[in-house]
């Protein structure tokens, strides 16, 4: 699908019609609700903890995890445990997997990718969650199309979340990171979520929409050969999303709203 005419029916209006799709498979945290942010700090504060202990141990320097480029590159929109071993393995760090029945301060794959979602816990149960009004914009004109809707996510906190931003009530499918354990999916950049969340609606997936707002989301949809997929450039990085596999990309999901 070319990107110039999508762009052109944004500037027109409405890009997401049912002549076109069946169905539009959203991505939770940074195109639904406020939370890559929170993600990206609680990512940086378990990291930097663990690396700079890491230093003193060893005697080496400490290098911060970067809270932009590498939550970008290596974390945003896998699931936590591969987040974590990828961002290790960029620094040339690995670690054994462990187990749940890991202490917190142990150093695992496991006890890692915990102590982060431990912060993430608290920080919801302190702050709440807020959605984007452009994205709320969108669900209510794509449901009165009717189309169907899914919600396709790394996140194992997506029950939640959606419950907190008052969202939960959207989608007929919910596919995240408790469903990815459950039914041993490949993460994003693999297609398999995305692919499963349309399955379980029934539609073909070049009848079908993807929203991200993560280069492994991205290249998610690409890979599954959606018919559209739509990037969130939240973070000015429009060129990076289509060089990835967005068709269209926006930096609110209410420019996609009539």
């Amino acid at each position: 699908m070319s990107t110039a005419a999508d762009a052109r029916t944004v500037e027109r209006g409405r890009v997401i019609t049912r002549d076109r799709y069946d169905a539009v498979l959203f991505d939770l945290d940074g195109v639904l609700t406020n939370t890559a942010a929170i993600h990206a700090a609680c990512w940086k504060e378990m990291f930097d903890e663990f690396l700079r202990r890491r230093a003193a141990d060893r005697g080496g320097a400490f290098r911060p995890f970067d809270a932009v480029d590498d939550y970008r590159v290596y974390v945003d929109g896998k699931p936590r445990l591969d987040g974590v071993r990828d961002f290790l393995a960029s620094r040339d760090i690995h670690l054994p997997e462990g187990g749940l029945d890991d202490a917190p301060e142990a150093d695992t794959v496991t006890a890692l990718g915990n102590r982060k979602n431990d912060l993430v816990n608290k920080v919801f149960e302190g702050a709440g969650v807020e959605p984007y009004e452009g994205s709320v914009r969108l669900l209510h004109q794509v449901r009165r199309s009717a189309l169907k809707l899914a919600v396709v996510t790394s996140s194992e906190n997506c029950a939640a979340v959606l419950h907190a931003a008052a969202l939960d009530g959207f989608f007929e499918v919910r596919v995240d990171g408790t469903v990815i354990r459950a039914r041993h999916l490949a993460g994003k950049p693999a297609p398999d979520t995305f692919l499963m969340a349309a399955k379980l609606l029934g539609v073909d997936p070049l009848r079908a929409v993807v929203i991200e707002d993560a280069i492994s989301g991205v290249q998610a949809g690409a890979a599954g050969n959606f018919g559209l997929v739509i990037g969130v450039a939240r973070k000015g990085n429009a060129e990076e999303l289509r060089r990835h596999g967005a068709h269209l990309v926006v930096t609110d999901l209410g420019e996609l709203v009539d």
